[in-house]
């Protein structure tokens, strides 16, 4: 368990030892490590397996845009995959195991890949599968599902808790380097609402990595003083461990912030990760810059890794990657990564391709030579050397740091789909186009200096709040400037690693370009150059200089990739929060549900809705004794029900009524103060999209409901036709489903039980069938009454604000003890309204028309609406289309199923001579026997004829006499009384 490449220094507690295990051996580190940092500390360097030849790999950086060292955290239904070791925060008890390797991670049998690479180079997998055809079921696809993938999940229920969020600011500042904590410190100086999040779990970005000073002290005491200042205030929100992933429309930003993933054991009632929705008025980009690395034979051994990450590992962590090291750069900031290494005890030697470079250090330089080769089976022992004389030498060391430069963070910068531009002065793409509201600063913004990026946050901030006045005093900072000359690979035999996740080499991007995918997309897709975890941000710019050389064009001129969110990979239980389990969709619970609950009540799932289903009682044998007595107390004397699932759209305005007349087929036009209308709508191809009523509560103000399943439907569809069809019409529409508590109160008694709770008059004269209204119940309080049916029996719905609906519910059983009231759920629900004959949601199944459904003539001639002129297509109307019927067993002590089909009671059984089908049956307590509704051909005219119903999914075969589908009360003499 000894550390042996712990050195001095480091932002780690020394004083707590956390252990933990890797691949099942224990290891030590300390609080402030990354897994990453320690296992280095334990000279641990080997870490993973490349994704197609299973080559050995180490970490190639510090951040999180490692494409190498991913390995995977915990165990059973807590295990996670593909978890990037130089961002995961150590915490003592932590199980990490390396993945996609067959055998041991030092001895992966799947390695022989890397023997097979001449057959196995870019995109041969389009060439090699194609052919023969049908080994691709038995043989290919199989091998390649296996093949696929990284880590693995536990195929365990998660544990975990995860959730979503809203949050508002004035700014939102990304990244908490130099130039992130300036900027939120201006704005917050000025009194602005500032969100400022960052990805590491410690702010202050490059200062915590680096040995430079700002003003009199350390950078990172600097950025540990600002991060407290603005933790103080009460305007600002400090977000660690919170990763921005994407710049969406309208100044919104995606962001992951990782409460728990640090801890071994959760936070109790805290979730793991929450899924942010912030909405911003401006933001600051100060996500900083990505070293990139220089391309060379064998680039891709564990040791081999950017420079900066090496004085990353030693500056923060205390960890010396080898005693020995060799720094290959091309520009200046390599330096800074040697004089660092050098200054604690690492001996180094620094390789730079630039002749004329200055070679007055302490510590060796080799000016005009460059890397040409690495050795060493597991991890790197040796690196091979051509000096500028064409000589070569070979340096014994453990670690290899490579600095090609430095790409600013453009990506959230190009989720709009901007462009980058290209900065010869930095041989890297900055950023161009910029979302709305967005500011970018510092690295980023292609400020690599420290004074540079103090200055730049500060002067985004007050640009994008528009602050007046000067800038504010900014400390003294290193202010170097840039100096690099871009060399992108070394030119040799061996195969040189752009894209070390997915083994892509320069060999590979000059076959693409060989092939005639030169385009960047193309490229991209036919190499997987810059795909998975990595997006670009250590593979692209090598490979696109590589296809620029090969076209004899400039980098600009090839391009670059779109960049798209997530920034980082995002776990999909962060994406569904708590949507998931019984939580999957949101549960609406109706405003008697306390109350239903209370009686005992089956509830069953309608859409998102929870409903009562029916309110068994002792004695009752099964739900169906449950149900049939519902419906006879119903029928017999008064039951209530709660029906304020069914959707209620207000439409208000002078044009009201003209847009009701084209969203409906039948007239609206016409329609009295005070009177409720059905209405059927119709698709634009003339198909029945949905049913309800149109209550006119004023000249310019209607109340439509539809059925509950087509309530979101219904409202779009609206929506739609107001704002593309008919913009001009003085209309507008709002949902009110949720506003409003209502019940349905019906049977012979419904009247006797209402007067006692409406304060104002409903006899039949004062308020006859059909009739609405604006009224007021128990002595004043507002409520809108309505005179409809849909049980067939005298019928009221009655709608309070939301908040009344427990209480109203209460009331009126109340009023209705003296008559044995009887609530009843949808079960009866749906018994009376076949017996009555209505449509619902089985007729209304997307195929029917209002000729199907026995509703032709409520299709105007005398006006337009929507569906109203391809519902008069001749295929659609021929004498022998379906109609709605009735059914009912010859023999009543037979079950009628519902989803059988009309066969003639004579003859074969088969699809072609299938003359309709059943939609919804029952079986009615009232006639004594089952019922269905169906549709027929020709059906209006074969009333009294004798049938069979087929049902082959239940295997049953039921002689059935056709009849209407009024069951109950055909003249409508009840619902009038």
């Amino acid at each position: 368990m000894s550390q042996k490449n712990r050195i001095e220094g480091g932002q780690i507690n020394r004083d707590k030892v956390l252990n933990f295990t890797f691949d099942g051996k224990r290891y030590s580190g300390n609080a402030g490590d990354t897994l990453a940092s320690a296992l280095l500390a334990n000279g641990v360097r080997l870490m993973g397996r490349s994704f197609k030849y299973h080559r050995p790999r180490g970490p190639l950086t510090a951040g999180s845009e490692e494409p190498n060292a991913l390995v995977q955290l915990r165990s059973g239904a807590l295990q996670e995959p593909n978890t990037r070791a130089t961002t995961a925060e150590l915490f003592d008890g932590l199980s990490a195991t390396s993945q996609n390797r067959l055998g041991t991670l030092s001895f992966d049998l799947l390695a022989v890949n890397d023997r097979l690479s001449n057959f196995l180079t870019a995109g041969f997998y389009y060439k090699t599968f194609m052919w023969p055809k049908a080994f691709w079921e038995k043989l290919y696809e199989p091998v390649i599902r296996r093949a696929a993938g990284l880590g693995s999940l536990s195929l365990k229920d998660d544990p975990d808790v995860y959730d979503k969020g809203f949050l508002h600011c004035d700014l939102l500042v990304v990244g908490a380097g130099p130039a992130g904590l300036m900027a939120a410190l201006t704005a917050a100086r000025s009194g602005a609402d500032v969100i400022l999040a960052d990805e590491d779990f410690a702010m202050g970005g490059r200062l915590n990595s680096e040995t430079l000073t700002i003003g009199n002290e350390a950078g990172a005491d600097w950025a540990a003083a600002t991060v407290a200042e603005l933790a103080s205030l009460p305007n600002v929100r400090l977000m660690p461990r919170t990763t921005v992933i994407g710049a969406f429309d309208h100044g919104i930003y995606g962001a992951v912030e990782r409460m728990n993933d640090h801890l071994a054991v959760p936070q109790s009632g805290k979730p793991r990760q929450i899924l942010w929705r912030i909405y911003t008025k401006k933001a600051v980009l100060a996500a900083g810059a990505i070293e990139r690395p220089i391309a060379f034979a064998n680039n891709d051994r564990p040791g081999v890794m950017t420079a900066s990450a090496l004085r990353s590992y030693a500056n923060r962590f205390g960890v010396a990657v080898d005693r020995r090291a060799v720094i290959f750069t091309n520009n200046d900031d390599g330096y800074r990564s040697a004089a660092d290494l050098h200054a604690k005890g690492i001996r180094v030697t620094v390789v730079d391709p630039r002749a004329d470079v200055s070679v007055l250090k302490d510590y060796e330089v080799l000016s005009g030579a460059q890397v040409i080769d690495t050795m060493g089976r597991l991890g790197l022992t040796f690196v091979k050397i051509r000096l500028a004389d064409g000589e070569e030498r070979t340096i014994e060391c453990g670690a290899l740091g490579v600095s090609g430069g430095w790409n600013p963070n453009v990506h959230l910068t190009c989720h709009q789909r901007g462009r980058p531009r290209w900065d010869d002065g930095l041989a890297a793409f900055v950023p161009a186009d910029l979302p709305a509201g967005m500011r970018v600063a510092g690295a980023a913004a292609g400020d690599l200096s420290t004074a540079g990026a103090l200055a730049g946050g500060a002067r985004a901030a007050q640009e994008a709040l528009e602050l007046d006045g000067a800038m504010p005093p900014l400390p003294e900072a290193e202010d170097a400037p840039v100096n690099i000359t871009p060399f992108w690979y070394v030119k040799g035999d061996g195969r040189a690693w752009l894209d070390q996740q997915n083994d892509v080499t320069v060999k590979d991007v000059r076959l693409s370009h060989q092939e005639g995918f030169r385009s960047v997309e193309h490229l991209k897709r036919y190499t997987t150059l810059g795909m998975a975890t990595d997006q670009g941000k250590t593979a692209n710019m090598g490979g696109l200089a590589v296809m620029a050389e090969l076209a004899g064009k400039a980098i600009p001129e090839v391009g670059t990739t779109i960049f798209r969110p997530p920034y980082t990979p995002v776990a999909i239980g962060a994406l569904a929060g708590r949507h998931r389990g019984t939580e999957f969709h949101p549960t609406r619970l109706t405003p008697s549900h306390v109350w239903a609950k209370e009686q005992g009540a089956v509830f069953v799932e309608v859409g998102n809705w929870m409903r009562a289903q029916y309110f068994p009682r002792s004695g009752e044998e099964n739900w169906l004794d449950t149900v049939n007595r519902e419906v006879l107390a119903t029928r017999n004397s008064v039951g209530v029900c709660d029906v304020t699932t069914l959707g209620k759209v207000d439409v208000q305005g002078a044009d009201a009524a003209d847009f009701l007349n084209m969203i409906y087929c039948n007239g609206f036009a016409k329609l009295a103060v005070g009177k409720v209308r059905y209405g059927l709508m119709l698709r634009e191809d003339g198909i029945a999209l949905d049913d309800g009523t149109a209550a006119r509560l004023a000249e310019d103000h209607f109340v439509v409901t539809t059925t509950t399943a087509n309530a979101l439907p219904v409202y779009r569809h609206m929506e739609f036709v107001r704002q593309c069809l008919v913009p001009d019409m003085d209309v507008q529409l709002i949902s009110t489903t949720e506003a409003w508590a209502q019940y349905a109160v019906a049977g012979p008694n419904a009247r006797r039980v209402l007067e006692q709770i409406v304060d104002q008059d409903i006899s039949n004269d004062a308020f006859p069938f059909m009739a609405c209204g604006n009224v007021t119940i128990c002595g004043g309080l507002r409520a809108r009454l309505f005179r409809i049916s849909f049980s067939g029996e005298l019928a009221y719905e009655i709608a309070v604000p939301t908040a009344y609906g427990d209480a109203l519910m209460r009331r009126i059983m109340e009023a209705g003890a003296a008559f044995d009231i009887t609530p009843y759920g949808t079960e009866a629900l749906g018994v009376m309204r076949i017996e009555k004959g209505h449509a619902t949601g089985n007729e209304l199944n997307g195929t029917t028309t209002a000729a199907n459904l026995g509703m032709g003539r409520m299709v105007s001639t005398k006006k337009d609406s929507i569906g109203a002129v391809l519902s008069r297509r001749e295929g659609l109307n021929t004498e022998t289309d379906l109609r709605a019927v009735g059914v009912k067993p010859v023999d009543s002590v037979q079950r009628v199923p519902a989803g059988a089909h009309l066969m003639a009671l004579e003859g074969p059984v088969d699809a072609t001579r299938d003359q309709g089908y059943l939609t919804s049956a029952c079986y009615s307590p009232n006639l004594g026997h089952h019922i269905a509704l169906g549709f027929l051909k020709d059906g209006a005219n074969r009333l009294g004829e004798t049938m069979r119903v087929v049902s082959p999914l239940t295997d049953e075969v039921v002689t059935v006499e056709i009849c209407s589908p009024h069951f109950i009360d055909p003249e409508g003499e009840r619902l009038r009384a």
